[in-house]
């Protein structure tokens, strides 16, 4: 793996986002307007209780969807195997895809974080800084996420259907609607295995604590090596064409 070719892969795939007017739309616009949404139809105490866990999860889930339909795409037009007979190695081509929708991530974590601190009027008791830091994990955690999962899917619907298979699972058990602590012993093990848990648990330490706690840094620890785990095993997976 070199810099060099993992930075020019990285730009090769945002020159094309930045003429696919659809994806940034859904990239940006849909994550946003969902956070809004929630404003909308609950009250300001019930969104400052349910907004500040929904404000990573909605760009993790899209940045799935997007990132692993994107990548399958490269694979069944036969661009990544024209990619693999250069000299660029599968970790370049794994690097500056995570690269370039990474930016993406922090570009939709700043524009859904700005207008539900803003606009929305969502309130913790943390630092909002600290909030966005966890919904920036999580965008980064989709994106890892969707560039894995891209590898066991021989065409786009299966990529989408592993959305049900691998995300859902998630917001049943990370926390979001049963706290984990009263859920049977064998599901708080499997929870304790889910990223997004940890996720939700930094995210519970901000709306609790006023400053960020060694709990919170643990959690978004294990968010983190989550996402450089998910980065590897997507290098090791990757196949040049679809099956």
């Amino acid at each position: 793996m070199t810099a060099r070719r993992t930075l020019w892969t990285a730009r090769r795939v945002l020159q094309q986002l930045r003429h696919d007017h659809r994806t940034v739309a859904l990239l940006l616009v849909v994550p946003s307007a969902l956070m809004g949404l929630l404003a909308w139809i609950v009250s300001e105490q019930a969104f400052d209780s349910f907004g500040p866990r929904l404000l990573g999860v909605f760009p993790l889930i899209v940045m799935f969807l997007v990132t692993s339909v994107a990548t399958l795409r490269e694979r069944s037009s036969g661009t990544l195997e024209r990619l693999l007979a250069m000299p660029i190695a599968k970790a370049d081509f794994i690097g500056g895809y995570a690269l370039a929708f990474g930016a993406f991530a922090l570009l939709q974590t700043a524009v859904v974080s700005g207008l539900s601190f803003t606009w929305y009027g969502l309130d913790v008791m943390g630092s909002p800084w600290l909030l966005v830091l966890v919904a920036l994990m999580d965008a980064l955690l989709g994106t890892a996420l969707g560039l894995f999962v891209s590898a066991f899917a021989a065409n786009e619907f299966q990529a989408v259907q592993f959305m049900p298979a691998l995300i859902l699972p998630q917001l049943l058990l990370c926390g979001l609607i049963v706290p984990r602590d009263t859920m049977p012993t064998a599901l708080q093990w499997v929870s304790d295995l889910l990223p997004l848990s940890y996720a939700v648990q930094a995210t519970d330490q901000v709306m609790t604590s006023a400053t960020a706690t060694p709990e919170y840094w643990r959690s978004l620890a294990v968010v983190a090596a989550f996402v450089v785990g998910s980065l590897a095993l997507g290098a090791a997976t990757l196949r040049r064409r679809t099956p």
